[in-house]
């Protein structure tokens, strides 16, 4: 790829802001988008997703990650509990960022829901929105 053909977005701090600002870069570059390609880590996809809808949402976004079980995923983490920390404080944003504006509104099955709620009591916690 020749380095003309890319174009970098370097402020972002988070999923929204990438997004926003891609936005920016391509539209001052002329660049006509209907499909994206939003690549994130394995957990962040369907976050990644509902932000894009909501930000962007003439576009269709395809989501991609790394091609990993779950099983195999976890091994690439040496911290077990920061590991389900970081899916607890994912999974938090997906039920939270619609109500915030942030995301569209995701079904959420009640299992997962009630899960989340028994995790969180046990102490993963560390990576969920401050109160």
């Amino acid at each position: 790829m020749p380095d003309a053909a890319i174009l970098l977005e370097p402020k972002a701090t988070n999923t929204g802001q990438n997004i926003g600002f891609s936005r920016e870069v391509l539209e001052n570059a002329g660049i006509a988008v209907t499909t994206l390609l939003l690549i994130s880590m394995p957990y962040m996809q369907r976050r990644a997703y509902a932000t894009c809808r909501k930000l962007w949402p003439e576009v269709e976004p395809v989501c991609v990650s790394q091609p990993l079980t779950y099983d195999e995923y976890v091994k690439t983490h040496d911290d077990e509990k920061q590991f389900i920390d970081m899916l607890m404080g994912d999974m938090e944003r997906v039920m939270e960022y619609p109500k915030r504006g942030f995301a569209i509104e995701q079904q959420v099955p009640e299992r997962v829901r009630d899960a989340f709620d028994r995790l969180r009591t046990r102490g993963y916690d560390s990576w969920l929105l401050p109160a």
